[in-house]
């Protein structure tokens, strides 16, 4: 008997979970009465019986059911079942066709400035929605926000957050809750009072992630995380993805201010400004200072830094003792500062960021690393006579934090060369021609080809050895896939011996049902032909056909019984003329002349007294 489905309210059809977070479970639902498809959020069985999460889950059902927006999963009706006898509240939500931007991002990795911006539009407008009906999210991230399937943004899970932090739930309770780690707030990580700003921080590391391919901030626990959001200055998106242009990285920096105040002040700001971004205008978040403008900046405010000498008054004063004893306090504390100070910025223990100079020309490049007061070594690697003098690569990468005076390796592109093709004969294998054209400067396209040889020998190379090319040019070669081998001679051989060889040389053998006919009768029984020939290449496993040789019956009638019984016997057949006299004339034959029978096969005739005589 087929069980019934779980029905909700009367109504609602529960069918299998699609989802499920910290305190809630998701199922793929159908509302009978509308006929539609619906997705229904439950709280979890063992957290009903716990009283402030269920006050809760109330609350925030009955909050969420207020939030009627394009960008908001809506929700059609709120109520509550038993289980047990214990009362489980639900939520009946829309069912979106579609996937969350954290299966779009593993998918398809970091998106375009442009995508990136119009999506967090959607969100922002959705979050300032829900701000003006009083609900902060508390939980904005890539698994919270759908991608239907015709491109519209669902931002989900309004309020859920709160009810989690309610229930004080920690960072390590949970593997849902350490994920959510990535997008805390400065002041959610403090466990101060949020407010709907802490979205905008959510969002900053939302629209991040969407640019770089990654949160702003990771680490391998979430406290390490944390701290960060608590201390950490966010490396630039432009320094993680060149696609991204100063207006998108001045609103993702505003967005990830640690300050709520020096943030967007509403989600509306933040989503007024990624419009403009989109729409090319100027944005109202101050651009961000490039490596060089903030260097620049610094040593223009050391170069004007004074120091005043302290004023000492000759009139006696109370306390002296304990005043001087201070001062001498003071004073230590300043030169102790004064040696930190130094021993940071100019001393041994100082360290400096490493330049982006990827790019640049060799000689540019150079001068903004001896500028960063780090040393430059400049090593030529083939690459597009575009990026002749251009610097490809370096290491360290770009503000990577080094003691001064380090090492940088720039890598410049030397552009095309002409090479010489080098043999590969002698090699086995694509991984080691690869590695000899790498060495020529040369790139390789290795395609493996039906052969007997030991896999990988080698077969043939395009353009051959000694010939000319351009330095990043390719060369076909053709390796040996080791999937034939060599057929086997049998020809002359019995039927028996010729199989036996065939199958031990890897091939089934097969004989073929037509006889050939020879000339000689001593080929006869003997193979005579075979497909395919004679030390062809041939597939492994494959079949070899063998033809045997047989004697054609040569014509017997009109002969005399004499006559015909020798040219049988030559033939190498048999002979049966019954008791006709030799001097009797054959009028049939069995078998018929021209079929061509096996040796020793007997040719039986009808014989008739000749007429004539």
């Amino acid at each position: 008997m087929t069980a019934q489905p779980r029905l909700l309210g009367g109504r609602y059809e529960i069918g299998g979970m699609i989802g499920y977070g910290g305190m809630a479970e998701v199922h793929r639902g159908r509302d009978i009465r509308l006929g539609r498809d619906v997705a229904i959020k439950m709280l979890r069985t063992d957290l009903a019986r716990d009283e402030t999460f269920l006050t809760r889950f109330r609350r925030e059902a009955h909050n969420a059911a207020t939030l009627n927006h394009p960008s908001i999963v809506a929700v059609y009706d709120t109520g509550e079942d038993t289980d047990s006898g214990v009362p489980v509240p639900y939520i009946v939500m829309e069912f979106v066709e579609g996937r969350t931007l954290k299966e779009v991002l593993t998918a398809e990795g970091r998106l375009s400035p442009r995508r990136a911006c119009e999506i967090l539009a959607d969100v922002c407008a959705a979050l300032d929605f829900s701000h003006r009906h009083q609900i902060i999210h508390r939980d904005v991230k890539p698994g919270n926000v759908m991608l239907s399937s015709n491109g519209q943004i669902k931002v989900m899970d309004f309020g859920i957050a709160r009810a989690l932090a309610a229930g004080q739930a920690t960072m390590t309770q949970t593997s849902a809750v350490i994920g959510t780690a990535q997008y805390l707030s400065p002041e959610q990580a403090r466990g101060e009072t949020v407010d709907a700003r802490s979205d905008v921080y959510a969002s900053g590391c939302l629209i991040y992630e969407l640019l770089c391919g990654e949160p702003p901030f990771t680490g391998d626990n979430p406290v390490s995380v944390a701290y960060q959001h608590v201390r950490e200055a966010p490396i630039p998106p432009s320094h993680r993805n060149p696609d991204v242009p100063p207006s998108v990285d001045a609103i993702t920096l505003k967005a990830l201010e640690k300050n709520p105040i020096n943030r967007y002040q509403s989600a509306g700001e933040m989503r007024d400004d990624l419009e403009r971004a989109i729409a090319g205008r100027p944005v109202l978040a101050t651009p961000v200072m490039s490596q060089e403008e903030r260097t620049q900046l610094l040593a223009a405010q050391r170069a004007d830094d004074t120091r005043v000498a302290p004023v000492v008054s000759d009139r006696p004063k109370k306390n002296t003792g304990k005043k001087v004893a201070a001062a001498v306090i003071a004073l230590a504390l300043v030169a102790g500062l004064g040696f930190l100070t130094w021993y940071l910025t100019a001393g041994d223990g100082a360290t400096v960021a490493v330049p982006k100079v990827v790019g640049m020309k060799e000689a540019e490049a150079v001068e903004r690393i001896e500028k960063a007061e780090l040393k430059a070594k400049v090593e030529e690697v083939p690459s597009s006579d575009q990026e002749k003098g251009d610097v490809t690569d370096q290491d360290p990468g770009a503000l990577k934090k080094v003691e001064k005076n380090s090492t940088v390796i720039l890598k410049v592109g030397k552009g095309r060369t002409t090479v010489t093709v080098p043999d590969l004969s002698n090699l086995i294998g694509c991984p080691e021609m690869k590695s000899k054209l790498k060495a020529a400067e040369l790139k390789i396209k290795c395609e493996e080809v039906s052969s007997s040889k030991d896999k990988g020998a080698f077969i043939d190379q395009q353009p051959d050895a000694g010939e000319k090319l351009k330095s990043g040019e390719t060369v076909e070669v053709k390796v040996s896939n080791n999937d034939t081998t060599t057929v086997p001679d049998v020809s002359g051989m019995s039927e028996q011996k010729a199989c036996k060889k065939i199958e031990e040389a890897g091939f089934s053998c097969d004989v073929s049902s037509d006889l050939q006919a020879v000339s000689d009768p001593d080929d006869a029984g003997k193979v005579v032909d075979q497909t395919p020939d004679a030390e062809a290449e041939a597939e492994k496993n494959s079949t070899v056909t063998i033809y045997i040789g047989g004697i054609q019956v040569p014509k017997l009638r009109e002969l005399t019984v004499e006559e015909a019984r020798d040219a049988a016997e030559e033939a190498g057949l048999e002979f049966d003329a019954g008791s006709a006299p030799d001097d009797f004339i054959v009028e049939s034959q069995d078998p018929p002349e021209g079929e061509v029978v096996e040796d020793g096969t007997t040719v039986t005739v009808t014989a008739q007294p000749d007429i004539g005589t």
